[in-house]
Order: structure tokens, then sequence, then C-alpha cells
């Protein structure tokens, strides 16, 4: 599974790749809305907006990849390790593995 997180901080990056390891996922972070980003978000299986911490172009366009690719999106206002834990847990399903 391939999670990408779009906003946060970047000094979180670490512990946002070992909470997404806990669960057996890769992560893509990225902070702004450069070029690609659609292209680039439509590879994974979760996208996670961390609103507070993402410019409005950046949010549109991880909304606009997720539903044009049939994406869960999770929009969250906080970006702490705990918000991507719990957006993480309600995209898994623990018992069986995979997404929901």
């Amino acid at each position: 599974m391939c999670v990408a997180i779009v906003g946060g901080m970047g000094g979180s990056r670490a512990a946002y790749r070992m909470v997404a390891g806990e669960y057996g996922a890769t992560l893509r972070h990225f902070e702004g809305s450069g070029s690609g980003l659609e292209k680039r978000l439509r590879a994974a299986d979760v996208i996670v907006v961390f609103t507070n911490m993402v410019s409005h172009d950046a949010r549109n366009r991880a909304l606009s990849a997720g539903s044009g690719a049939g994406i869960p999106v999770f929009q969250i206002h906080s970006c702490g390790v705990s918000s991507l834990r719990r957006c993480l847990e309600s995209a898994t399903n623990r018992s069986k593995g995979a997404i929901r």
C-alpha cells in the first residue's frame, strides 16, 4: 500500500514514514502543489491531506486526483503523527490487510 501525504510538516517526514511502516505502507510526502502532483498522487492507494499546512491549490488538486482515480482521500486539519495514524487505521482493514 502506498500512502501519499499532501501538506504537513517536512520535519515530521521521518515520523510519518515510521507510522506508515507500522501499517505496511510506503509513504510519499508532498509539501506543496508542484508540477505533476496529480499524476504522482494517482499512484497512491490512499491520499491524506493535512489542511492546516497546505495551500488551497494543493488541496484542490489532491481532491481532483483522488476522485478521478477512485482513491480514498482523507482531509484532516491537524498534521500530527496521531492524526496520520487515525487516517491509516480508518483506511486499513487491519484483520484483512486490505483497503476499504
